[in-house]
């Protein structure tokens, strides 16, 4: 029987979790899955140039994992580019460090921690608004776990 996995972090969801080639009905495409934790390894190694080891303690993983992660996140995004795919974003074993609260209203989308609690856009003081962790079905596990760790504790943006 193969050992449960752990949880990885991801600092905040995407803001984006579908990406399509222009031109083509995305009926006619095969699709690549990009897990969160896939995702969160992409996007600390090649986007904040993290090297592996502080990636994989921001994700509070070993280091043998997050290469795992890395490699596999790398060519899936390959396959998505070079073959013409589209690319989702989804699932995973993770929690959020932090939030996005998008306004229905106006547009405005702002970070926020979850021991915040968000009534109203900042901007136009609607109360419509989407939280974008609930749409990867995160939000009160997440905040359950940040608040017994002390809130936000992201080392560095």
């Amino acid at each position: 029987m193969p050992r449960p996995k752990n949880n990885r972090l991801v600092f905040e969801p995407p803001v984006f979790k579908r990406f399509k080639p222009i031109g083509v009905k995305g009926a006619d495409l095969e699709s690549v899955i990009l897990s969160l934790d896939e995702f969160e390894a992409f996007r600390l190694a090649d986007q904040m140039g993290f090297s592996q080891q502080e990636a994989a303690e921001e994700m509070e993983i070993s280091r043998p994992t997050f290469t795992r992660l890395i490699e596999i996140a790398r060519k899936k995004i390959a396959d998505f580019i070079i073959g013409g795919k589209i690319l989702e974003i989804e699932g995973g074993n993770i929690h959020f460090k932090n939030n996005i609260i998008k306004c229905l209203d106006c547009g405005h989308m702002f970070r926020t921690t979850f021991k915040d609690d968000v009534l109203e856009c900042p901007s136009c003081h609607s109360k419509r608004l989407l939280n974008l962790a609930g749409g990867f079905g995160h939000g009160k596990c997440c905040t359950n776990r940040n608040q017994k760790r002390g809130g936000n504790y992201a080392r560095r943006r």
